[in-house]
């Protein structure tokens, strides 16, 4: 048996599962490229640190502890680190909500706050079952229905994270139905923040005005989060854009079902991830970067032949440094609070085009470096249109 390695034949820790192998690469630094290898396996591979329970009723790691009933909800999620309980007591964490949707106009546009006085919830579980338990993840798959469409929704811990992962399979049968998931968290706060396009943006969580009545419903993208001052939690997706929260619950829309102008929107087979990562103080860079690591995972592609990628090697003064193993990014800053969105080739061939964003409202410098040789460097428009020769940003040496 061959297992899988660093390009050095150095063996990681893995798990094999269902449909492919669990591979842990250690850190790996972002914008880069990386080649792993088969190797003998000679035994004696050392998990990752860190522990993994899975039961029905349980999931736990380092970082959590979820507990379930025997109806496939979860009672429960304890923060060991922060020693905090996630969830309100007595209530259900990730719980399908499906309201009978029927605007006074605009079908497949308006959502209507009266959406929620009809309330549906999902038949107990089918079944509960273990379907990965290892070093590296640990995963329970949960068959229920909610009204006429049943799914099948796979609730995971990895080793060394604290973010409870959802992957759902759904059969979407309904007429006029919204589905949304509901996380009555443990936390106090006037308002969400609700990330936008390369920023954020706060709501209250209250209804006291006829402006709050309006904004019920919210437009986010990888996250929203609800945080008091030592504390809170965020709730990721990976393709759901509406939101609401109210008071201490977090949801997110899911499905809807209109009938005008397609009388078949939405109904079928649906695929969508979510996640609930508590953490301590308010949202930071952490929330953004889990947010991202749920969006563009590691791509693995499989390569025929010899690779043809350097190895790792001591690098030269001034250039970005190499993590374990791997070469070193393409392109890096030393500002955690500032996110590298974009790096492509330029429209007209002319060079390359580096987009970033500050994500916590941070002022201060920011140093960039890069993994190749840069003759020059200027601040560009949207357009791509260099900007005038006193904005030309000077290179120091290694940079």
């Amino acid at each position: 048996d061959r297992v899988p390695a660093t390009r050095e034949g150095m063996p990681l820790a893995f798990q094999r599962t269902e449909g492919g192998v669990w591979i842990d690469p250690g850190e790996v630094p972002a914008y880069t490229v990386a080649a792993l290898s088969l190797a003998p396996d000679a035994g004696g591979v050392s998990n990752p640190s860190g522990s993994l329970t899975a039961a029905p009723d349980l999931l736990e790691n380092d970082y959590l502890r979820v507990e379930l009933n025997r109806a496939g909800d979860i009672t429960r999620i304890y923060d060991k680190v922060n020693g905090r309980e996630v969830l309100v007591e007595g209530a259900v964490g990730g719980q399908f909500q499906a309201h009978e949707d029927r605007p006074i106009n605009w079908d497949a546009w308006d959502v209507d706050i009266f959406l929620t006085d009809k309330t549906f919830l999902a038949e107990p579980a089918e079944s509960v079952r273990v379907v990965e338990e290892g070093p590296l993840r640990a995963t329970l798959e949960i068959k229920r229905r909610i009204l006429n469409s049943p799914y099948t929704q796979r609730i995971s811990l990895s080793c060394k994270s604290a973010r409870l992962d959802f992957d759902t399979q759904i059969e979407w049968n309904e007429r006029h139905i919204m589905l949304k998931v509901a996380f009555p968290v443990d936390v106090f706060s006037p308002t969400a923040t609700y990330e936008i396009q390369w920023g954020n943006t706060e709501r209250p969580t209250h209804r006291n005005t006829s402006w709050d009545w309006a904004r019920f419903e919210t437009c986010a993208q990888k996250w929203v989060d609800l945080s008091e001052g030592g504390y809170g939690v965020s709730v990721l997706n990976d393709c759901k854009y509406g939101h609401d929260s109210h008071d201490n619950v977090i949801r997110i829309s899911l499905l809807r079902s209109p009938s005008m102008p397609d009388p078949l929107a939405d109904a079928g087979q649906h695929r969508f991830a979510y996640s609930l990562f508590p953490h301590a103080g308010r949202w930071n860079e952490e929330t953004v970067a889990q947010a991202y690591a749920l969006n563009d995972p590691l791509i693995v592609r499989a390569q025929e032949g010899e690779s043809t990628l350097p190895a790792a090697t001591a690098e030269e003064e001034g250039s970005p440094a190499a993590q374990g193993p791997y070469p070193p990014s393409l392109v890096a800053c030393d500002a955690p609070n500032v996110v590298i969105e974009t790096v492509k080739r330029a429209e007209d061939g002319d060079g390359v085009i580096v987009r970033g964003y500050e994500c916590r409202r941070i002022r201060g410098p920011v140093t960039v470096r890069f993994g190749f040789p840069v003759e020059a460097a200027y601040r560009a428009n949207l357009l791509e249109a260099t900007q005038a020769d006193g904005d030309i940003i000077t290179l120091a040496t290694g940079t």
